[in-house]
Formats: structure tokens, C-alpha cells, sequence
């Protein structure tokens, strides 16, 4: 149903942004630094569920729109490569704010509000909603058919890719906020150059897009 090909090219696509620091990421940071790190992974989990939330309402709306539209394929796309050039730029803008993030304190919470609260950002996320609907619908294969089914299946990869790489950042945040306060340098550096790949591959989606 989904050629290889494509799920390739959106897994790579998918690391490079999920890898990125980025607002999901201060979020699940904060949680680990102040609530430890079995709540920061359970900050991923809600936050995962209540994203994927999201993916179904795209799939089912713009997906049959996609399949039955060149116009609105296209269009997508190019919509899609412009939000990830703006997203590298305020990566590379906000670049020191991973680090800035670290110092902040919030009030005690039980693991079960955690994932709540992780459940609740993820649904309410107006970003995450863009970005599906922009990016997702590029990488299917219209000649194929199914295209919610294909969308739910990319955002099923990239929902576990997130809970790969946010929970990293959890773990590593929750027991290593020393390291990571001592260097904030370092971290304003990993996202700076994740800003710029994340510039990189939106001008070669604009330029390299299928034509099926």
C-alpha cells in the first residue's frame, strides 16, 4: 500500500525533526529536570497519544482531498516544505532556549496528571496539526489509493520514532541535569545545526516532490 521508498524518505525526514529540540521537547525536559525521569517519559507517552489523536482527524479529512486532487496535492506540499524552512529558522532563532528551559520549576504533579497533561498538550497542539496536514500528504502514494490508511500509517512511524527520541531526551535530562546545565552552549549548538538541516530538507522537498 505504501511504497518503501516513501516510508524511507519520511522516516529520514521524521528523525531529523523529531531529533531536534523543539517545544515538545522543553516540555518533556522540564518534566524529567524537576519530576525525574520516569515522569518525562510519561510526558511522551501522553503527549505521543494525544499528537496521533491529531493524525487520524488529518488522515480522514485532507486525506480524501489529497487522492482526489493534483491542485491539492501540490499545494501541500509546497506548504509543507515552507513550514519546515520556517521551523529551521526559529530553530536556529530560539536556538539557546533548550538550555534556558532547563532551570525552570513547576508544582508537584502525580505521574497520572503527567500523562494527562502530556495527552492534553499533544490534542490541543495547533503546530502538530499543520505540520500533518502539510507534510504528511506529500510522502503518500496517490496512484495507490487508501490515502487516509497511508497517513495513518506515516503518522503511526513517526509516533514511534517520538517516543524513541523524546524518551531519550527524558532519560538523559532526568539524570544528567548537571551535565546539561553546565553547557548550554552545547545544547544552543544542537540546535542551531538542527535548525539548519531542518532548512535544508524543506528546500529539497519544494524541489524534489513527486509528481505521481
Amino acid at each position: 500500500m505504501l511504497p518503501t521508498s516513501h516510508l524511507l524518505a519520511f522516516t529520514v525526514t521524521a528523525v531529523v525533526f523529531l531529533v531536534i529540540p523543539g517545544p515538545s521537547v522543553l516540555f518533556v525536559v522540564s518534566r524529567s529536570v524537576v519530576h525525574g525521569a520516569a515522569a518525562g517519559v510519561a510526558t511522551v507517552v501522553g503527549n505521543t497519544a494525544g499528537v496521533f489523536v491529531q493524525v487520524v482527524a488529518v488522515a480522514f479529512g485532507i486525506g480524501p482531498l489529497v487522492e482526489r486532487s493534483v491542485t491539492l496535492f501540490t499545494a501541500a506540499k509546497l506548504a509543507g516544505a515552507a513550514y519546515l524552512v520556517f521551523l529551521g529558522v526559529q530553530a536556529v532563532r530560539h536556538r539557546r532556549a533548550l538550555a534556558e528551559a532547563i532551570g525552570a520549576r513547576t508544582e508537584r504533579k502525580t505521574l497520572a496528571r503527567i500523562v494527562a497533561d502530556g495527552f492534553t498538550v499533544g490534542v490541543t497542539n495547533p503546530k502538530a496539526i499543520v505540520f500533518f496536514a502539510a507534510i504528511l500528504p506529500q510522502f503518500v502514494d496517490r496512484s495507490s489509493g487508501h490515502v487516509p490508511l497511508q497517513l495513518i500509517a506515516l503518522g503511526a512511524v513517526m509516533g514511534g520514532i517520538a517516543l524513541l527520541s523524546d524518551s531519550t531526551y527524558a532519560l538523559v535530562a532526568g539524570r544528567v541535569r548537571d551535565w546539561l546545565a553546565s553547557s548550554p552552549k552545547r545544547m544552543a549548538a544542537l540546535g542551531g545545526a538542527g535548525g539548519l538541516a531542518m532548512i535544508a530538507i524543506g528546500a529539497s522537498l519544494a524541489f524534489t516532490g513527486r509528481h505521481d
